[in-house]
């Protein structure tokens, strides 16, 4: 087969709709431009079965006082015209086929006579439902319908009698009414691509928030790590110096522990470094813990907090992640309540279990949940994932009465 035996692009989509448009498919629309509130959604579905119950009366007795149909062809036949309306807004297509298929036999039952075969009601009828037709279906087979109601309904009426003009402004009609349904349902369909595409931004910025977040956490981390491993990689070459008499294989097994931890030392370093931003240069402090609340609560208080910070329990010597954690956690929070609920008055508890070290901050400022912080943090998104990194749990939402609360139990890990 060559080129020129080729159907046309353009034939074969208006075959594809014409298709589309008379055959069932089980890919066609279900519940089309009607709103999910009930409030907006009633009212509408009753105005369609207002307008069905009316269009369809309307067929019934214009086809027989005015056309003097038989009245046993007249019932089913304004049925068949305008009773699909019904359920139009969610199944456009079959109401439409249920519909042309009463037009095209009222037709060949009035055999040309008078104007025009079909009452006017049934004609409105078929209009509404050409509009959901082009609010909810596929453009190409809105172009199908289209043909196949000026073609397969209108053409015959014209030639059974019908002026050809009068039939030129009903498939104007059929044309305009498809066309802006057609642009009706593409509003639509942009307004919810575009909801959904900000969904999926958000949903993409709260896991960058989270990965993010573990990278602060990785190369706050990285000073606790280097200390650690900086001491075994120490004590493993001091402990032939400290043991004179200690065996060769001895000797040699602290050799692999002191050059296996300068190893990992390295490594540790290096995957730090790829984790910092280009910007961002080494962080050359030590990491702070809860020996620092007091310069937490002095800050807050410097920036309009009335901070009142509580220790109870017998202080003990804390895992350096845990330290880092408790004091974050505090950071955040406090930050938070400068931010959301600034002259409020803040509780800070750090209670010593027996098992686990609870932080609790809480305020009475009135407020919403907190957005992620645009410090160095992440807010909520930062405290829970150091939480989780320690197996405890956070819980933080607002108080029953007034403010906002955040209380993170952290497990005791080994101590420095």
């Amino acid at each position: 087969m060559n080129d020129a035996d080729r159907p046309a692009p353009g034939r074969t989509r208006l075959a594809a709709g014409v298709r589309a448009a008379l055959v069932p498919g089980q890919d066609e629309p279900a519940v089309v431009l009607l709103p999910a509130h009930p409030a907006l959604r009633i009212p509408i579905l009753l105005i369609l079965l207002a307008l069905t119950i009316g269009f369809t009366a309307g067929s019934i007795a214009i086809a027989i006082t005015q056309y003097h149909v038989n009245a046993e062809l007249a019932w089913p036949l304004g049925v068949l015209q305008a009773a699909p309306l019904v359920f139009a807004a969610r199944w456009p297509l079959a109401a439409w086929r249920a519909a042309t298929g009463g037009m095209l036999l009222t037709v060949f039952v009035r055999h040309g006579e008078g104007f025009m075969p079909w009452p006017v009601t049934a004609i409105l009828a078929l209009v509404v439902i050409l509009f959901f037709v082009g609010v909810g279906a596929a453009r190409q087979t809105t172009v199908g319908v289209g043909a196949v109601t000026i073609v397969g309904v209108l053409a015959p009426a014209v030639l059974f009698g019908t002026p050809g003009w009068f039939g030129m402004i009903l498939a104007g009609i059929v044309a305009v009414t498809l066309t802006f349904g057609d642009a009706v349902g593409g509003r639509h369909s942009a307004v919810e691509e575009l909801r959904l595409r900000e969904e999926q931004h958000r949903r993409d910025l709260a896991r960058q928030a989270v990965l993010e977040e573990r990278a602060r956490i990785a190369r706050e981390l990285h000073d606790v790590v280097a200390h650690h491993m900086s001491v075994i990689a120490m004590q493993a070459e001091a402990a032939p110096f400290k043991i004179p008499e200690l065996p060769d294989a001895a000797r040699q097994t602290f050799g692999v522990v002191r050059d296996a931890a300068r190893e990992a030392l390295t490594e540790t370093r290096r995957v730090v470094g790829l984790l910092r931003a280009d910007d961002e240069g080494a962080e050359r402090a030590p990491q702070p813990g809860l020996e620092r609340l007091d310069d937490l609560v002095g800050a807050a208080r410097r920036s309009g907090l009335a901070v009142a910070s509580t220790v109870v329990g017998m202080p003990r010597p804390l895992d350096a992640g845990v330290d880092l954690s408790a004091y974050r956690i505090v950071q955040e929070s406090l930050s938070n309540a400068c931010r959301y609920a600034p002259g409020s008055r803040v509780h800070v508890e750090v209670r010593y279990g027996t098992d686990t070290l609870v932080v609790s901050i809480s305020d009475d400022g009135a407020r919403t949940a907190p957005e992620e912080s645009q410090g160095g943090g992440h807010g909520l998104v930062g405290m829970r994932e150091r939480v989780a990194m320690l197996g405890g749990r956070i819980d933080a939402g607002p108080r029953e009465d007034r403010g906002w609360a955040v209380v993170a139990e952290l497990p005791y890990g080994d101590p420095d």
